[in-house]
């Protein structure tokens, strides 16, 4: 498998595995550690913590999954959200971080688990032309927009929350 996507097959492997070592990571961090900072932030500057990041993934899958539902009614689609440029994207991790921020740590595991599994069941349904055979916004597939907002950055979070647990001892 490539390292980007290119099918239907290689996207729901890529989405299963990344999400799959990424919660490992989370399930191995002590609650206790959850809202401690030491994690580089989206915004230059910007420093969060492990709870952060699951919020950033949630929000990105989330919205995600929100284009795909208004896209599929015949709604506009406010790319890539209501408010926000594609060159505010740090704001919107923020707004991610913000709408998440009473949760438990072990809730946010939990919904980051079933927003995974409802973007794999959007995939499962659809066919490989779906996601891959046309233009779905501007130049982009339906597939590589999902790529873009799942699995890359599960392996970019993946490697800040590892280094966060190096730096930790976890």
């Amino acid at each position: 498998m490539s390292s980007v996507p290119t099918n239907k097959e290689e996207l729901y492997r890529a989405i299963k595995l990344n999400s799959e070592k990424i919660l490992e990571d989370y399930l191995s961090i002590p609650k206790e550690y959850a809202h401690k900072n030491g994690i580089e932030g989206n915004v230059k500057g910007a420093i969060i913590n492990v709870a952060d990041t699951l919020a950033y993934l949630i929000g990105w899958v989330q919205l995600v999954l929100k284009w795909h539902q208004l896209k599929s009614e015949g709604s506009d689609v406010n790319f890539p959200e209501t408010g926000y440029k594609w060159n505010e994207l740090g704001q919107l991790a923020q707004y991610f971080q913000l709408q998440f921020k009473s949760w438990s740590y072990s809730h946010l595991i939990l919904e980051f688990a079933v927003t995974i599994a409802k973007i794999l069941s959007l995939i499962e349904s659809l066919d490989n032309h779906s996601l891959y055979g046309t233009a779905w916004y501007e130049k982009y597939t339906l597939g590589k927009m999902i790529q873009l907002n799942t699995s890359s950055p599960m392996k970019n979070m993946r490697a800040k929350v590892r280094r966060f647990k190096k730096i930790n001892q976890i």
